[in-house]
């Protein structure tokens, strides 16, 4: 399964709020087997999010589309969403329902706009917040930015995102990245899996692959040959 991230919002491109979102995804994707291809951070105006969820959904099995739900005058990703499938948002009646019935609010109660979803969506309901999210013809799916609400209904579709559960391990090195260029290049030729090579303090070398044999003899053959920190699996 082939999936693109995007997430909407002024205040990542600014710089004013660190886009965690992204990262939890993609690790959450990763770990049920889904390649992410794309991450793509669009400004808070419809066209900018029509095109591009028009453009990775002709791509790719599936759209996550993050932030810019609610009724405020910037909470416009339900109706750029809508404007890629060529539909208008208009409010969702099983969405006021479990507002009052679960929120505790009143329908007089209810902001002009927290429960409108593009039309024909299928509602997905926020335990943690207010502002529903919503599945359009069962490719995009739109979800709070505050993290805690996207976090939370996210895990109840959790299930629709499937792929090939990959094995992973990562060997901690303690030498400069530099020095461990011949040895990850014979790494890549000995062995079929991916190699991805992560400086910091000290280097992570992540060795990918469905074959779990595979990775663990290429993981064996590393540790050999340089000075182990430590290594994790999963």
């Amino acid at each position: 399964m082939h999936v693109a991230v995007i997430n909407v919002g002024d205040e990542i491109l600014a710089g004013d709020t660190t886009n965690t979102n992204a990262t939890w995804l993609c690790d959450r994707l990763d770990e049920r087997g889904v390649d992410v291809e794309r991450i793509t951070v669009v400004p808070d105006r419809v066209a900018d999010i029509a095109r591009v969820v028009n453009e990775y959904r002709a791509e790719h099995d599936a759209v996550v589309v993050t932030g810019g739900l609610g009724p405020t005058h910037d909470d416009v990703t339900m109706e750029g969403v809508a404007a890629a499938f060529g539909r208008e948002v208009e409010r969702n009646e099983e969405a006021v329902e479990w507002l009052v019935e679960h929120g505790g609010y009143q329908r007089d109660d209810l902001v002009e706009g927290t429960s409108h979803l593009p039309a024909g969506a299928r509602v997905l309901h926020n335990e943690v917040g207010v502002a529903p999210g919503c599945v359009v013809d069962d490719e995009v799916y739109v979800l709070p930015g505050v993290p805690q609400e996207m976090e939370g209904m996210f895990e109840r579709v959790a299930g629709e995102f499937a792929g090939e559960r990959t094995h992973v391990v990562v060997v901690t090195v303690d030498e400069p990245e530099s020095a461990l260029l011949d040895r990850v290049e014979e790494l890549r030729e000995r062995f079929d899996v991916t190699v991805g090579s992560y400086p910091g303090e000290f280097v992570r070398v992540k060795l990918k692959d469905v074959n779990a044999d595979a990775v663990e003899a290429a993981a064996d053959w590393l540790r050999e040959r340089v000075d182990v920190v430590e290594t994790e699996e999963r």
